[in-house]
């Protein structure tokens, strides 16, 4: 029997982590520290928690459905402060609101590409982004970036095919955390216009970049919506998780294609969470800069204590935005040792190989530490039980 689209990709894996849980007994002098997902777990400050009762009270058209590619007034917001900050010029027609960042990326692959076409992934790779195009039938050509988790572009020209649609980047990284050099982003820019295939770059993460100075500048490009796919969520930024409010700028017959994914998915995005983040984007700049300040204090408490580790073999990889992405010393995979983590130390991280493909032996030697829900006190715990793992070393 054939099996079907989902039946071949594989599980979800935070919530295969998760299952991890059970039946392993936590304690209060030894609680979980759960470090497995990207996620704030706070909801919205209190002011936008009022706003959001304010609009579903007294403004009966957010109960109602609405433009397929997002409210106007939150399309015009986006261009308007995205050509403040990249220094280029982006029109409301050239951004559209999603469902989250993930239905961004779904509307965006389903207007760029095929069955039997081609996406290069650099690895390691966003898993999510892998399991749509397993489920679309597209083929994920890695990108391998090594011990840099930087991509090369001419490792990527060399892998584009007639059958390449489009390069794919996440940056700051997801899983990686490293964040992309503006220069870098410009060459593979350049190499996708070249070749005649769109750059998609995924900046949900953009708000906690360690840098003030523009990530890169292909905004101002008179033209740039030849050739890039910009993705964005307001999750992390203004705590929207469950409101799922994402956005896409590209051009805009681009757009007219993604609207017919997103009007046959999901009509149009949510009307509460799309007044929300126009709201944070308009009143909430000093709380999201306090927000900033607190992930780069947690991103330097990982550098702080990652001596406790090197010194028994551990190596960081790379650290930035939520995420910090290390090798650990030990014989046995990263699956198994994630595992052990949770039994042994209570710790709950992903392993490397839920963000690498089965035949590179890298991701057995990863974990992943999605470090934005632990403050700097419950990271150096973090790292005292992780250096208390005692298992056979690698020779």
């Amino acid at each position: 029997m054939t099996l079907s689209r989902t039946q071949a990709t594989f599980a979800p894996p935070v919530m295969e982590a998760r299952r991890w849980l059970e039946g392993v007994a936590f304690t209060d002098a030894k609680p979980l520290i759960n470090v497995s997902q990207a996620a704030p777990v706070d909801p919205p400050p209190t002011p936008l928690r009022s706003e959001i009762a304010r609009v579903a009270q007294d403004v009966p058209e957010a109960h109602l459905y609405g433009p397929v590619l997002g409210l106007p007034e939150l399309r015009a917001e986006v261009a308007s402060q995205w050509s403040t900050a990249y220094g280029g010029s982006i029109a409301a027609d050239q951004v559209a609101i999603t469902s989250g960042c993930n239905q961004a990326f779904c509307a965006t692959i389903s207007a760029i590409a095929g069955e039997g076409d081609e996406l290069l992934l650099p690895t390691p790779w966003y898993f999510n982004h892998k399991m749509w195009l397993d489920m679309q039938g597209i083929t994920t050509v890695p990108l391998t970036t090594g011990d840099s988790l930087l991509p090369d572009p001419e490792m990527a020209a060399a892998l584009i095919t007639e059958r390449t649609r489009a390069i794919v980047l996440v940056t700051p990284n997801n899983p990686g955390g490293v964040e992309y050099p503006a220069d870098l982003v410009q060459a593979l820019f350049d190499l996708a216009r070249a070749r005649g295939i769109k750059l998609i770059v995924d900046e949900t993460y953009r708000d906690f970049d360690i840098r003030t100075e523009p990530p890169h500048t292909l905004f101002s490009d008179p033209s740039w919506s030849d050739t890039l796919v910009q993705l964005y969520s307001f999750s992390k930024a203004y705590r929207l998780t469950g409101h799922r409010v994402g956005a896409m700028v590209a051009h805009v017959d681009f757009l007219a294609e993604a609207e017919k994914f997103l009007d046959t998915v999901t009509i149009c995005p949510n009307q509460l969470g799309q007044h929300a983040a126009l709201w944070g984007m308009r009143n909430l700049s000093q709380w999201l800069s306090g927000e900033r300040a607190e992930i780069l204090d947690r991103r330097a408490a990982i550098s702080d204590n990652m001596p406790t580790l090197t010194s028994r073999g551990w190596k960081l990889l790379g650290a930035g935005a939520y995420f910090a992405y290390v090798e650990h010393p030990f014989s046995m995979r990263s699956d198994d040792l994630a595992r052990a983590l949770v039994r042994d130390h209570h710790v709950l991280c992903l392993p490397g190989t839920m963000f690498m493909p089965e035949e590179d032996p890298a991701g057995a030697r990863q974990l992943r530490i999605a470090f934005a829900n632990v403050n700097r006190a419950e990271i150096a715990v973090l790292f005292d039980r992780l250096a208390r793992a005692d298992y056979a070393k690698r020779d």
